[in-house]
C-alpha cells in the first residue's frame, strides 16, 4: 500500500519509496515550533567582532569644539598681555615726560590822552579815524600764506593759525567777553596746564605780570561801559614758525578799535581824587586796544584744538594812568581827559613786583577827528 504522500500511480521507477521516510528527520513537531524564539541580530553582531566601527567615539574634550578654541584664544591673549607688561617694565629706556605748559606772562599798559576825548556818532568816529579802512570783526583776522616746515605740514600750520584766530576772536570780539559775560568760550581754547592760572586771573585779578584778567582777554567794566557799536574794527598780522619737531610758535599783532559810551547811571569821575571831567551825554568815543601775543601749540594741542598763551602785551587808550586795567578796562569817554594823572615812579631796585604798573601817552594822531563832534 502506498503512503499518504505517494502519487496515485505509485512511486516512479528508480526512486526510493516513501516520501514520509525521506523528510522525517527535518520535520519538527508542534511543541518545538511554539517553544522556538525569534532573535534579530544587530548590524555589529552580524559583522562579527573583528570589524572597525564606521564612526569613532568622540572624547568629551573633543565635543567642546568652539569652546576649546575660545579658551585657547583667551590664554594666548593673557600670555601676550603679560609679555607686553613685562617688557614695558624691563625696557631700558624711560618714556619721555610730557612738556608742561608754561605760565602766561602779561603786561597791561594804559594810554592817557593829551586832551579831551573826541565824541560823535560811532559811524562818524570810525570814518575819521586811523581805523577807517579796517575790516569788521573776524574778517579782520586773516590767515597768511603758509609753507610746510621740516616737521609740520602746511595743513598742520593752517590748523595752528586757525586755533590762534579762534582765540583772538573769542577773547577780543565776542560781545559777551567784552562786557563781562561768560568767558567759557575763551577757556575752552586754553591748554589744560594753564586753566588754573586763567581761573585765578579772572577770580582775583592782579597786576603782577601773571594774573591780569586783561592779559587773557579784552574786557570792559560793565558797571561803567557799554558798547556803542558791536562792529569792532580790526587789523593786524599772524605768523607761525617751527619751534621744535613737536611744537609751533604763533605770534599775533592786532589792533582793535571799539566804539563805547557810558553805562546808564555810571559815575566815573576819576581815580585817586583825579578830576577827569564829565562825559558828554549821548556821545560815543573810540577805544583802541593793541594786543601783541605769542602762542605755542604742540601736536597734542593741534589734536585737541587748544593752545598755550605764553606772552601778552596789551596797550589801551584813552585810559587814565590810575585806572588799574588788570581787572577790566575803564576808558575815558567823550569830553573827559586824563587830568593831572601821570605815570608813577618806578624803582628799578625794587624786586617785590614782577611787573610794576606802567602808563603811556596816547598820541593825538591816534584819536579820531569827527566832522560833527558832539559837545
Amino acid at each position: 500500500m502506498s503512503g499518504p504522500g505517494d502519487p496515485p500511480e505509485g512511486t516512479p521507477n528508480g526512486a526510493s519509496g516513501g516520501g514520509e521516510d525521506e523528510y522525517r528527520s527535518v520535520v519538527f513537531d508542534e511543541s518545538f515550533v511554539r517553544a522556538a524564539r525569534l532573535q534579530e541580530f544587530s548590524a555589529d553582531e552580524r559583522l562579527g567582532e573583528h570589524h572597525s566601527p564606521a564612526v569613532k567615539t568622540r572624547h568629551a574634550w573633543m565635543r567642546l569644539g568652539g569652546s576649546r578654541q575660545a579658551v585657547l584664544l583667551v590664554l594666548l591673549i593673557i600670555l601676550a598681555f603679560g609679555t607686553a607688561v613685562y617688557m614695558g617694565i624691563r625696557h631700558p629706556y624711560k618714556t619721555p615726560e610730557p612738556v608742561q605748559a608754561q605760565p602766561l606772562r602779561s603786561a597791561v599798559v594804559p594810554l592817557a590822552p593829551t586832551g579831551d576825548v573826541p565824541g560823535a556818532s560811532p559811524e562818524d568816529l570810525f570814518a575819521h579815524s586811523p581805523a577807517a579802512d579796517y575790516r569788521i570783526g573776524a574778517a579782520g583776522v586773516n590767515l597768511p600764506a603758509v609753507a610746510r616746515t621740516a616737521h609740520f605740514s602746511d595743513g598742520q600750520i593752517v590748523a595752528a593759525l586757525s586755533i590762534a584766530k579762534d582765540y583772538l576772536v573769542r577773547s577780543s570780539l565776542d560781545p559777551a567777553t567784552l562786557t563781562g559775560g561768560s568767558v567759557r568760550p575763551v577757556r575752552l581754547l586754553l591748554d589744560t596746564g594753564q586753566l588754573d592760572q586763567f581761573d585765578r586771573s579772572l577770580a582775583h585779578p592782579d597786576d603782577n605780570g601773571r594774573h591780569a584778567a586783561t592779559g587773557w582777554l579784552v574786557r570792559f567794566d560793565p558797571k561803567y561801559t557799554r558798547l556803542a557799536d558791536r562792529n569792532v574794527r580790526v587789523d593786524g598780522t599772524l605768523s607761525a614758525t617751527e619751534l621744535s619737531p613737536d611744537a609751533l610758535d604763533v605770534t599775533a599783532d592786532y589792533t582793535f578799535v571799539y566804539a563805547v559810551r557810558p553805562a546808564p547811571g555810571a559815575q566815573q569821575d576819576g581815580s585817586a581824587g583825579q578830576d577827569i571831567g564829565k562825559a558828554t551825554p549821548g556821545a560815543a568815543s573810540l577805544v583802541t586796544v593793541r594786543r601783541e601775543m605769542q602762542f605755542r601749540l604742540t601736536r597734542d594741542d593741534l589734536s585737541d584744538h587748544r593752545l598755550e598763551v605764553l606772552q601778552s602785551s596789551l596797550q589801551a587808550g584813552p585810559l587814565a594812568c590810575s585806572s588799574k586795567p588788570a581787572d577790566a578796562l575803564r576808558p575815558l569817554f567823550a569830553g573827559q581827559h586824563a587830568g593831572n594823572d601821570r605815570p608813577t615812579g618806578t624803582d628799578p631796585f625794587a624786586r617785590d613786583r614782577a611787573n610794576p604798573s606802567l602808563c603811556g601817552e596816547l598820541a593825538p594822531s591816534a584819536q579820531p577827528k569827527p566832522s560833527h563832534p558832539i559837545r
